[in-house]
């Protein structure tokens, strides 16, 4: 009886065409027939198990890649969307209702900053921003209204890293719902098995891995992926962040080399992050010695992955930053971009591109120095190379002597 289950959970997770194709087959349709009346009400009311209503709704390659996203965050299901900001936005409008409050780390992606601190409270929707680790000012914090306590595993730009443990503690002990947005830290992490409720990933980053696609995922219980997608009352289905097809179809694709990705993108973070260290740079990633949630980082992280691809080097001013940033772009070293996960190297100076919507004041309050360089260090084949010409561009411009 046990082969057969192990055989049967192997069946479900080949996603093969229906052609027999080594990679499922695209349904190229905005809308799907029904057997009978019936069939359709049915389904209109989430009774119709297995049939599609409209790709608004689902699709059978969203379902594809959901099911993958989901076995990879050890969710019973999963929900894809047209951006990382489409699944964050879904979820917080899903749990939080006019008169609501949410507890957030106050170093997180520029975009949700501006969302929480910006977008919500128009519609009663309150946000206290919060050092992540300060524990007695988070529980401090908690109003009978809190809903949800929301944070990144490992923070934009900051690579601050959160104790998901504790924070889980917390959250159960006054019944809030611990979400987490793992988009730096696929593999590295696993939010679920650390007690978060809900997982959040922009797949755009390390999980596609290639710079061609934007998309989100929230990886959860079931019964909450039905409930955005309920045709009444569902953020997801009302709001309409739906992935396309197309798109889903390319980021299953990219997935299946998601390992490998971030070992390389790992390796070559730490190999740079340690050699530019002793050069006497400021440094900060998460698998130096010298990191303040080093030790945290390794009790939670599965250590084939490492400690992800992100690193950041503070040069004190934008000019520094701009001038180093330029320097190696000529050098072919990588691109003055923003976003992270590509097979190059991205960099660009965090406070005036991806933290850019955090007021200045609260960014110089968190440690965003104007010359902050973050650093998606790229799979690199050579990365002795790669450090030994970034070490002379850094000459070059001053920074390193």
């Amino acid at each position: 009886m046990e082969d057969f289950n192990a055989a049967n959970e192997i069946q479900d997770l080949q996603y093969f065409g229906e052609f027999g194709g080594v990679n499922p087959s695209i349904s190229d349709s905005s809308t799907y027939t029904f057997l009978s009346a019936k069939m359709m009400l049915d389904t209109f009311e989430g009774n119709g198990e297995g049939c599609y209503l409209y790709s608004r709704h689902s699709s059978p390659m969203n379902v594809h890649l959901a099911k993958a996203l989901a076995k990879m965050e050890d969710t019973a299901a999963a929900n894809v969307t047209s951006s990382g900001m489409g699944a964050i936005t879904t979820v917080l409008l899903q749990l939080c209702k006019s008169g609501d409050h949410i507890i957030s780390s106050r170093t997180i992606y520029g975009g949700t900053y501006a969302l929480l601190k910006n977008f919500l409270p128009p519609f009663q929707i309150e946000t206290t921003f919060l050092d992540i680790d300060d524990f007695e000012a988070l529980e401090n914090s908690i109003r009978p209204n809190t809903k949800i306590l929301y944070c990144e595993s490992v923070s934009n730009p900051l690579l601050r890293v959160a104790d998901l443990r504790r924070l889980s503690t917390l959250c159960k002990k006054y019944k809030l719902k611990l979400i987490v947005d793992n988009t730096f830290s696929p593999l590295s992490i696993s939010p679920i098995r650390l007690g978060a409720d809900i997982v959040i990933h922009s797949l755009t980053k390390f999980i596609n891995g290639s710079s061609d696609s934007l998309g989100g995922v929230y990886c959860a219980s079931q019964e909450f992926i039905d409930e955005t997608k309920n045709v009444n009352s569902g953020a997801c289905m009302l709001l309409g962040p739906t992935m396309d097809s197309l798109r889903s179809a390319s980021i299953l694709k990219n997935l299946r080399t998601l390992h490998i990705r971030m070992k390389q993108h790992s390796y070559n973070a730490l190999y740079l992050a340690e050699r530019f260290e002793q050069d006497g740079l400021k440094v900060s990633y998460p698998g130096l010695v010298s990191h303040p949630n080093h030790e945290l980082m390794k009790s939670i992280m599965h250590e084939a992955y490492g400690f992800g691809g992100l690193m950041t080097v503070d040069v004190e001013t934008t000019e520094r930053a701009n001038d180093l940033m330029e320097m190696m772009q000529s050098e072919n070293l990588g691109y003055l971009a923003v976003s992270l996960g590509f097979y190059k190297t991205l960099f660009s100076c965090s406070g005036r591109s991806t933290s850019s919507e955090i007021p200045e004041q609260e960014r110089l309050t968190m440690g965003i120095s104007d010359g902050l360089i973050r650093f998606s260090i790229g799979l690199d084949d050579d990365i002795e190379r790669t450090y030994t010409k970034m070490r002379a561009c850094m000459q070059k411009v001053g920074i390193l002597k």
